[in-house]
């Protein structure tokens, strides 16, 4: 064999290997060099070729309109015929083998092993200590493992009394930003947008509710039948919602939305590609001269990673709390106090709201108040702050588009126990948000910045906005991808004047003309 995998002393009647050139045939069957009139198949006459521009005979296009027809319909069929029975994430080979050996080896070890002296132990030094017990318990089951089996072994099980047990191998690995649980058969993860089954499995129900209580505990949140919801957090920051039985019908469901460890940046976003390079530039301004934001999108399309990323522009001379649910927000500020609600105990009582943590960071001097997400009645508290020297504070909400954004606002004072007449409130947030950011979840995965839209004022009954820059769809990719382009509309800033007391109009005017 040669280098290129061609073997050496062919003979001249074996067959030739690939890449060596045949003689074209021409329509009639002759080689160009026997004189054929034409240029073969792979160069057909120029007369069989549609010229670009020319108008296509009338059949033509029925052939053309049927075949695109014919395929839309076959990619439907398709899609209907998808099998929904490969939803079980059952593994197997090795793992499932490790998995078997660690259901025998489990009791055995928590027999030899004080619970309170193990807690006080990182992982690498359980992982230590259990070394000999693990070979003493095989020993007695008469097993015998190799080393990648005995440090496989040693990993599920520590992963099992300290961490979350499966849910850790999906944990550390930093590709993932989803991880949705469907009961103890079935595990789905997101992967660069895209959602695939992951290879991981429970060993029952109970197991599954073990580790969500764990989840739940240790930020002194509690679940079981009494309260079936909760919302909690890893100690990366990591969001988790669980819902258990009676509401969950498929068993316990924990729903965690990781987030990277490495701060994203504006910058690195529109590296990404999920913005433009002036968008980035209009953003870090509104960020630094303290307009008031709202960032609007759907579940998933990157809400908090923007907040986070614009909250990098903030001075770190100026004091900021966060009010949110569940502490995810990751501020990179010196001077920065996350608060959290509160759910009520057993007894219905002691809940403390979103709306009670911003009348009292009110009174905590804040120069500006984040909010991790505008669910009812705080969004008037807010727009009272933001109108009443806080300038810089932001928010996120979940919506559509930009105009969308505002009807929901209007809804959400109007939903409250608030008795103002809807002009009244129309009218306090035109004078209050300065900014609304749209971002958005494709369906090839991308996540992108549709829209950066002011809001002027009112006109009438009107909240009247101007669209800055908005991502205009193209094409799509053979693969899939979306193809677009990020415009700027050319229109002179309406926050002009304010940026200009931080000394960036001249800026914020490059990057949006």
């Amino acid at each position: 064999m040669s280098a290129f995998g061609r073997r050496s002393g062919m003979g001249t009647g074996s067959r030739p290997s690939f890449g060596v050139a045949r003689p074209m045939q021409g329509p009639g069957g002759a080689s160009r060099d026997e004189g054929g009139p034409g240029g073969g198949e792979q160069f057909p006459p120029l007369d069989s070729i549609p010229l670009p521009g020319a108008a296509l005979d009338p059949v033509e296009q029925d052939v053309t309109a049927n075949s695109l027809n014919t395929d839309a319909m076959q990619r439907l069929a398709d899609r209907q015929a998808a099998s929904g029975d490969q939803g079980n994430s059952r593994v197997e080979g090795f793992e499932s083998s490790i998995h078997r050996i660690k259901e025998q080896v489990l009791p055995r070890l928590l027999e030899r092993v004080d619970p309170e002296a193990a807690a006080t132990l990182n992982k690498d030094e359980l992982a230590e200590e259990f070394r000999p017990i693990i070979g003493e318990v095989l020993a007695e089951l008469k097993l015998t493992l190799n080393r990648r089996e005995q440090f496989a072994l040693e990993k599920v099980l520590v992963d099992e009394l300290l961490g979350l047990g499966p849910l850790e191998e999906l944990l550390s690995d930093p590709a993932i930003s989803d991880i949705m649980v469907n009961g103890p058969e079935q595990t789905f993860v997101e992967r660069k947008g895209k959602l695939e089954l992951a290879n991981i499995q429970f060993r029952d129900e109970e197991h599954l509710f073990q580790i969500a209580q764990r989840i739940c505990n240790s930020v002194g949140r509690r679940v079981d039948q009494t309260t079936p919801l909760a919302d909690a957090r890893l100690k990366d920051g990591s969001r988790v919602n669980v819902i258990v039985p009676p509401l969950s019908l498929r068993g316990t469901a924990i729903s965690i939305r990781k987030f990277s460890a490495k701060p994203i940046t504006l910058d690195m976003m529109a590296g990404f590609g999920s913005m433009s390079q002036k968008m980035a530039t209009a953003l870090k301004v509104a960020g630094a001269c303290r307009f008031n934001v709202v960032i609007s999108g759907g579940t998933g399309s990157g809400k908090t990673t923007m907040l986070n990323a614009l909250s990098k522009m903030i001075d770190p001379g100026e004091r900021v709390l966060t009010i949110e649910d569940a502490a995810e927000l990751r501020l990179q500020q010196p001077h920065w106090l996350p608060l959290e609600t509160r759910p009520p105990n057993l007894e219905g009582q002691g809940e403390i709201t979103i709306r009670d943590l911003v009348k009292n960071a009110l009174r905590m001097r804040p120069d500006r108040i984040i909010l991790g997400e505008i669910r009812g009645s705080e969004c008037f508290d807010l727009l009272a702050a933001m109108n009443t020297g806080h300038d810089g504070s932001m928010a996120t909400l979940h919506s559509n588009s930009p105009r969308e954004c505002l009807a929901r606002m209007e809804n959400m004072v109007m939903m409250s126990d608030i008795k103002v007449p809807k002009e009244a409130i129309s009218r306090q947030i035109a004078d209050s948000v300065d900014l609304i950011v749209q971002v958005k979840r494709l369906r090839d995965g991308s996540r992108r910045v549709t829209n950066i839209t002011e809001v002027i004022g009112m006109e009438g009954p009107v909240i009247v906005t101007q669209e800055l820059f908005k991502f205009e769809y193209l094409d799509e990719s053979a693969d899939g991808k979306i193809i677009g382009e990020y415009r700027s509309m050319g229109l002179r800033p309406y926050t002009l004047e304010k940026a200009k007391q931080f000394g960036f109009d001249q800026a914020l005017l490059e990057a949006c003309l």
